[in-house]
């Protein structure tokens, strides 16, 4: 956000806003559309859209309502303050969802699937209770039914990808630096750049999937291999369109004239969450397809 940076200035309290109480609506019925869902009924869909649906215009309007009142020169350095370690919390929360799936990851291919193998050891006593006496602690793995599917290779979409996103990495670091110096074509040009890389990025992912699903036979349903890989890699992708929409939103607002070299907030935290998605992806990249 456009800090402001005149000294003593009291701390801005803005007006009563609907939207907390109107969000918390829409992620009711988001999570009440998925459980229809989960159990089948059709009402699902029509309850989720309308929770999509609202919470798209909540945060269409409650972001509009905060870039006005920083377009007005109503913040301060407490407010810049308070957005800064605001980000730094979300960014926070993110590290930890990722942490808990890597976890996951690592507790079934290093824990769980050698203890499960332990069974049927050649001279082990629980050996004849095995339940699945074919069972391996082999990585991937398919489970109890064996595994049933190809692994995508590292070295095609996946490096491919990485090169994307390391470039993404680049060039929104290069818009940033045109921003410092006020160079907006730089800017803007360094803006449009990332996003294209971002999309590029999402596009071939698409393919990848598309690509497991009919060709290699790998699923949701692959066993304990598959519902990582697409978890992993799905919120992952999720992120990643996230952050090609903030993108969006800074190259619009560049486009309007906003941000100066001394104040630029909001694109200085989209280039925080970008560059987190980066490194998530290198640790994807490097435990999920290669090793």
């Amino acid at each position: 956000m456009n800090a402001v940076t005149e000294p003593h200035r009291p701390y801005y309290i803005p007006n009563p806003s609907p939207y907390p109480v109107v969000l918390s609506g829409a992620l009711f019925l988001l999570g009440l559309g998925a459980a229809l869902r989960v159990n089948a009924l059709t009402a699902g869909w029509w309850v989720l859209g309308a929770g999509a649906l609202l919470a798209v215009y909540v945060l269409f309007a409650w972001f509009g309502r905060v870039i006005g009142e920083s377009r007005a020169g109503v913040y301060g350095l407490q407010e810049d303050r308070a957005f800064r370690w605001g980000m730094l919390w979300f960014i926070t929360s993110e590290v930890v969802f990722f942490a808990s799936l890597f976890g996951v990851l690592f507790y079934e291919r290093n824990i769980a699937v050698p203890w499960l193998a332990s069974f049927n050891a050649p001279h082990s006593a629980l050996a004849p209770f095995s339940p699945w006496p074919h069972f391996t602690a082999q990585w991937p793995n398919g489970g109890p039914a064996g595994q049933g599917f190809e692994v995508v290779n590292p070295w095609g979409i996946p490096a491919l990808n990485t090169l994307l996103l390391l470039s993404s990495g680049v060039t929104v670091t290069w818009a940033h630096a045109g921003l410092r110096a006020g160079r907006r074509t730089q800017l803007k040009a360094g803006l449009a750049l990332t996003i294209a890389l971002g999309v590029t990025f999402l596009g071939f992912q698409l393919h990848e999937f598309s690509e497991a699903y009919r060709v290699l036979g790998l699923t949701l349903h692959s066993g304990v291999y598959g519902a990582t890989f697409f978890i992993l890699t799905g919120f992952h992708g999720l992120h990643v369109t996230i952050g090609a929409i903030m993108l969006a939103a800074m190259l619009a607002r560049t486009w309007r004239g906003d941000f100066t070299p001394e104040n630029h907030f909001a694109f200085e935290a989209v280039t925080w969450y970008w560059h987190f998605v980066d490194v998530v992806w290198l640790m994807l990249f490097v435990f999920v397809y290669w090793l």
